[in-house]
């Protein structure tokens, strides 16, 4: 059994191409904010080495798990605009907006290069993350069609599951 957040063999973002991790970014117009090896992370919801988000700044340091940097990157691109703007520490989101979440996070994770969406799913079971039919490949490839719809109707996915590169307006 995992302990959330304590495995040492999920992929971190001292893994990844800074460029892929810009360029991601600025397709929303988010900010990455890296931090040096124990400065805690402004913003984050798990604490430790969890990336944390405040206004449009996505916080990580080298030791941040890739799974968490693209999961607070989503949670930025599904709030609606009053809760980015005022956002305290905890996103606030319902069950939808959190499968949402996820969903969009196993999307985007195909834009950095060397992760993939196959890695972070692994990595996301291996982290704890809980899903109806036993995993995060289980829930996506069978279970997610809610979550779909939710992207769709804030425009955040297009027809064909790709992802719009908005911010939820709405």
């Amino acid at each position: 059994m995992v302990t959330l957040g304590t495995s040492h063999s999920v992929m971190r973002m001292g893994a990844v191409v800074p460029g892929d991790v810009n360029g991601l970014l600025n397709l929303y117009g988010l900010k990455i904010e890296r931090l040096d090896e124990g400065v805690p992370i402004i913003g984050s919801f798990w604490g430790a080495s969890e990336a944390g988000i405040t206004g449009t700044s996505v916080y990580i340091r080298l030791d941040t798990p890739v799974h968490s940097f693209l999961h607070e990157t989503c949670h930025l691109i599904c709030m609606s605009p009053g809760i980015r703007a005022t956002y305290s520490g905890d996103a606030g989101s319902d069950d939808s907006e959190e499968a949402a979440v996820c969903y969009l996070q196993i999307l985007l994770a195909d834009s950095l290069s060397g992760v993939g969406r196959d890695r972070l799913m692994s990595d996301m079971d291996e982290w704890g993350y809980s899903f109806r039919c036993g995993s995060a490949r289980g829930w996506f490839e069978n279970d997610a069609g809610d979550s779909r719809q939710w992207l769709r109707r804030y425009e955040l996915i297009d027809a064909a599951d790709r992802p719009t590169h908005r911010l939820r307006s709405r």
